[in-house]
């Protein structure tokens, strides 16, 4: 049962994780990567569908993304799209393919994408300790019902901070990386 807990709560940490690198991956960083269109929602075929349903995507140089549509005749609600998104990049359209050019970021802006990122971090680092209590709590309620034993409960107690430890240091490793990136 404790094993199970420990799993659990690992798995749990293991989305935490994920989810804050997918965030991380949505913030614009002067380089060109598709990543910052997975929220874009285009009207096609009477319904609303994430732009990679409905379009290819591909990154010919660090400052170019390219996106060809499945069907040309989805070219200007794509473009519609793109400009109603959060992307605040402009779409160049030559009637087959739609280009957004990312411009150099400023030093400002940069350091604006930075707090940003750390904010996102944080909020997963917050997670990650909420799964803690939570797994923690549950542990000392196994105790407390004479399921475990107190050195069981000791031991769980101990685990579940190893694990803690070990995914706030992969939060830690997420937003040095990121930094990096962004600040280039």
């Amino acid at each position: 049962m404790l094993d199970q807990q420990l799993n659990e709560s690992k798995r749990k940490m293991e989305q935490s994780l994920e989810a804050a690198r997918q965030e991380l991956g949505r913030i614009r960083t002067g380089r060109a990567n598709p990543s910052i269109l997975d929220k874009v929602i285009v009207e096609a075929y009477g319904q609303q569908m994430p732009l990679i349903q409905v379009a290819s995507l591909a990154v010919p140089d660090p400052h170019t993304i390219v996106i060809k549509p499945f069907d040309k005749s989805q070219l200007a609600n794509i473009e519609k799209g793109i400009s109603k998104s959060d992307v605040g990049l402009p779409p160049n359209s030559d009637g087959n393919i739609i280009r957004l050019h990312i411009p150099p970021l400023t030093k400002e802006r940069r350091e604006k994408l930075v707090k940003l990122a750390k904010t996102q971090i944080e909020n997963g680092k917050v997670s990650i300790r909420n799964l803690r209590r939570d797994a923690n709590d549950f542990i000392k309620e196994m105790e407390k019902n004479k399921d475990v034993s107190e050195d069981q409960m000791k031991d769980g107690l101990d685990r579940v901070q190893k694990l803690t430890d070990e995914y706030i240091k992969k939060m830690d490793e997420l937003i040095k990386k990121k930094e990096e990136e962004i600040l280039q």
